[in-house]
């Protein structure tokens, strides 16, 4: 019986790439036709891998999934994959941890500069026929202004690479690093309130956990300038969007970025879409034609090393190696 794969969900045209590479193994694909939870359930009893992008994986199809060796994700978060507990049922989990860094990096920069110059209402009067300089007043110099990273892994270091040509100061916050870790260019601090104090635009560029949901909340916003910008490209849960609108209808912070949000597709009329202050993009930081077939081929060639029995290249579990159960070792 040939190998079968489930994929939850994709966000390119086609699986070409990926039919390609699991056709090596004698493996078929099997396609949720929605990613709903119910789908994934009803299919994992049959498969012996699962691929996912976006679709939460629910630990139900997981329990039922017993032939299934690996999850592998396409991309770097985690948050929809109940690791513990694939982990305990010995199944190994892989992600693609180098994924996009120069798509997000650019995108978080390309936000930077269109809410540092007023890129968009500029536009907008354009288009309306006005032609003059009045968004422009009071427009700050790029260069010398502080960009805050909340959060300092791989994504993070590639936009403070940029910005730093730019001429912009840098202030990382992330617990795991030294104050002087940055030194002599930037600043690396374990105080969160520091960065939101010191920073003229917020990027956020951490993973989504439980203790990072809903970071920016209120309070939050209660400590950063009333100039400052917001920017994420990471995950929409992590900021209170009711506290983000409260503060920018109180004038608290200057305006907001958003590729993300914490629902997505958004409704229609969410408020933060139509606000004159925010810029939202529909999540496609990640993206580039050269991205998602990096994406797609390490994603599906983790799936093909799992069903030949061997480890494979990024595995983010690996306490499932030495188990018992592992079902790796089976084979």
């Amino acid at each position: 019986m040939p190998f079968r794969v489930l994929i939850t969900d994709y966000a390119w045209p086609n699986l070409e790439i990926e039919r390609a590479i699991l056709a090596e193994v004698g493996a078929e694909i099997v396609v949720a036709p929605n990613g709903a939870a119910e789908e994934i359930i009803a299919l994992a009893p049959d498969v012996d891998a699962i691929l996912t992008c976006w679709k939460q994986v629910p630990a139900a199809a997981l329990d039922v999934a017993t032939r299934c060796r690996i999850v592998s994700r396409y991309g770097i978060g985690l948050d929809n994959i109940p690791v513990a507990h694939a982990t305990e049922l010995g199944m190994v989990v892989t992600n693609v941890p180098d994924f996009c860094l120069d798509e997000v990096a650019e995108h978080t920069l390309a936000l930077l500069f269109a809410c540092g110059r007023r890129i968009v209402p500029q536009v907008e009067a354009t288009r309306q026929g006005v032609w003059n300089q009045s968004q422009a007043r009071g427009m700050p110099r790029l260069r010398g202004q502080t960009l805050g990273l909340v959060g300092y892994g791989n994504i993070a270091q590639a936009v403070a690479a940029q910005a730093r040509a730019l001429g912009l100061q840098i202030i990382a916050y992330t617990p795991r690093l030294a104050v002087d870790a940055l030194a002599p260019w930037g600043k690396a601090t374990n105080d969160l309130g520091e960065l939101l104090g010191a920073a003229d635009y917020v990027s956020l560029h951490l993973p989504l956990t439980p203790a990072t949901r809903g970071l920016v909340d209120a309070a939050a916003f209660a400590q950063m300038k009333p100039t400052a910008y917001l920017i994420n490209t990471s995950r929409g849960a992590m900021i209170d969007e009711a506290a983000l609108l409260a503060a920018l209808e109180s004038g608290q912070i200057a305006g907001a970025a958003l590729d993300v949000m914490s629902s997505e597709p958004p409704p229609p009329d969410h408020p933060l879409l139509h606000h004159p202050r925010v810029i939202a993009t529909p999540h496609v930081a990640f993206y580039s034609e050269a991205a998602i077939v990096d994406l797609a081929t390490k994603a599906a060639r983790h799936v093909a090393q799992a069903l030949r029995g061997e480890m494979p290249s990024r595995v983010v579990n690996p306490a499932v190696l030495a188990q018992a159960n592992c079902r790796l070792a089976r084979h």
